[in-house]
């Protein structure tokens, strides 16, 4: 038990920056009577999830919980498959990689529901902190409830189609950066799984994956938060 508090103390230690920050506290909200405890999420009977499936819980792309990250919520028709993100990050991932994306929603900040990004208006670098990037961006469907929210934690007014060529411009810069980071967490997660988790033989093929068979096969017990996704990460980095 001591080993297991060290290696979270140093975990958390390694949280320097906004993606970091985010794998700290993912999940802290198990259960819809319980508060969430960072911006970005909601409880989860407040969350719309779109996407269908055992992952369905968790963005397709980086694994991380979808109601933790909720505010910041992307989702699109891929190749004809409905998919959810934690981010914008991730669905210009998605659309780099060549899918076919098209029917693209985010969630509204102000009804907490999901709209067609044509008629959405994002704030860009607010006080607020961001999911998978530095700067952060949120997203309104009234231009005047997002100038409300940049006049009260600054940030800029921008379009949808404005927005995502500015993530496009630093997403390998960005990319690159999370790549480190997940691979910093899964060698922790390697760790905690040798000291807490029964052997797992199962291949993934996503941190999702991986994170639906440890809550519902339970090899490392009850496990949540950043526990849960540095063994979700360390389990599906095994294949690759």
């Amino acid at each position: 038990m001591k080993k297991i508090v060290l290696l979270l103390a140093a975990l958390i230690m390694v949280s320097t920056n906004g993606f970091t920050e985010e794998m700290k506290h993912e999940m802290k909200v198990t259960s819809a009577k319980k508060m969430p405890t960072r911006f970005q999420a909601v409880s989860p009977d407040k969350a719309m999830i779109l996407q269908e499936g055992e992952n369905k819980m968790y963005c397709p792309k980086c694994g991380m919980t979808l109601p933790m990250f909720y505010k910041t919520n992307h989702a699109a028709h891929v190749d004809g498959k409905s998919e959810q993100y934690c981010s914008i990050h991730c669905l210009a991932e998605t659309i780099a990689d060549g899918g076919k994306v098209t029917g693209i929603k985010v969630v509204d900040n102000t009804t907490l529901e999901f709209i067609d990004v044509i008629n959405s208006w994002y704030v860009v670098g607010s006080s607020k902190p961001g999911t998978m990037t530095m700067t952060s961006k949120y997203a309104f469907g009234k231009k005047g409830d997002a100038e409300k929210f940049a006049k009260e934690f600054g940030g800029k007014v921008m379009t949808f189609y404005a927005v995502l060529d500015s993530v496009k411009s630093t997403l390998a810069q960005e990319s690159a950066m999370v790549q480190k980071k997940q691979a910093m967490m899964a060698q922790k997660g390697g760790m905690m799984y040798q000291e807490m988790c029964t052997p797992v033989d199962a291949n993934f093929t996503s941190t999702a994956e991986a994170k639906s068979y440890l809550t519902t096969q339970k090899p490392c017990g009850e496990i949540k938060g950043s526990q849960l996704q540095a063994i979700g990460l360390y389990l599906n980095s095994r294949n690759k």
